[in-house]
């Protein structure tokens, strides 16, 4: 092994993701005369938000991927919110709805990613979707966690009969990646860990597969990796030193065998993902 581990790239891997889907868009296009639509709505001036819209707004550019975005302000009503939602799941030409989190303090979030037509759910956030996915019968795989796959599948990395351990439970992140993994096809072995975790470093080093999602800066480091270990770091923290993830990465990268950076590891994964997504529920819609 190196001295150092091999620098996942996910910036260069959502490129080629973007190239390939780009002739899709243009194909889909040519044979249903309808150009795939992603409709983000964006309640309140949230900065952090203002930047992820705008740069998943980008990305619908060099696709070929129409997107709408609309804007509500922060003193917006749930009604209103729902209203609008409602707007969009009846819109033939909308097929992909993105309701931007977080939203303002006394909008009820879950109530509205509920509204949103399990059919335009691009994020995969709706129970429906979220069930379909346990079953092993996806509609659309959520984000992030399909970014992850992706990024250890481009790589050549095998998850099969791997111990692959994730750090974070989330319902965005953490729980999906676990069925994942632990999906026929992919075969990992899944452990979750979280804050209650007794001895968490026992755990994260007999991972041969450690994913760190738990939003604490640096937190997993060199000394709670196995060596040769893949480490992908999902998290995305805001220090006074600027974006780190919740891996320290020099350390762990003189232990890992290949290991994502923060910034561009994850991140834009995350948003290719959402562009297949969006494809994916035009194809659906249009058959």
């Amino acid at each position: 092994m190196s001295d150092t581990a091999q620098i996942i790239d996910g910036k260069a891997i959502a490129k080629q993701i973007r190239d390939e889907l780009a002739v899709e868009v243009v194909e889909f296009i040519q044979n249903n005369s309808v150009v795939p639509c992603l409709a983000a709505v964006l309640v309140g001036d949230d900065p952090a938000s203002e930047v992820y819209v705008r740069a998943k707004r980008k990305a619908c550019d060099h696709v070929g991927i129409d997107s709408q975005l609309h804007r509500l302000p922060a003193d917006t009503t749930q009604d209103e919110l729902l209203e609008l939602v409602a707007k969009l799941n009846k819109d033939n030409a909308v097929h992909g709805i993105l309701v931007q989190l977080p939203l303002p303090a006394g909008l009820d979030a879950d109530q509205v990613l509920l509204a949103v037509s399990p059919a335009k759910d691009v994020d995969a956030f709706h129970p429906t979707n979220v069930g379909r996915l346990v079953q092993g019968k996806p509609r659309f795989l959520p984000c992030t966690p399909h970014g992850v796959m992706q990024l250890l599948k481009r790589t050549g990395i095998d998850t099969a009969g791997k111990d692959a351990v994730v750090v974070g439970r989330s319902d965005i992140v953490g729980k999906p990646l676990a069925v994942l993994l632990a999906a026929r096809g992919a075969d990992a072995t899944v452990t979750v860990c979280h804050s209650r975790t007794k001895d968490l470093a026992a755990h994260t080093r007999a991972a041969d597969i450690l994913i760190a999602a738990i939003g604490k800066p640096d937190f997993i480091t060199g000394d709670m990796i196995k060596p040769g270990a893949v480490v992908i770091d999902v998290g995305v923290n805001r220090t006074e030193g600027g974006l780190v993830g919740d891996v320290e990465f020099d350390s762990a990268a003189q232990v890992a065998s290949h290991i994502t950076p923060v910034p561009g590891g994850v991140g834009p994964m995350t948003i290719a993902m959402l562009l297949v997504n969006t494809l994916r529920a035009a194809q659906a819609l249009e058959q």
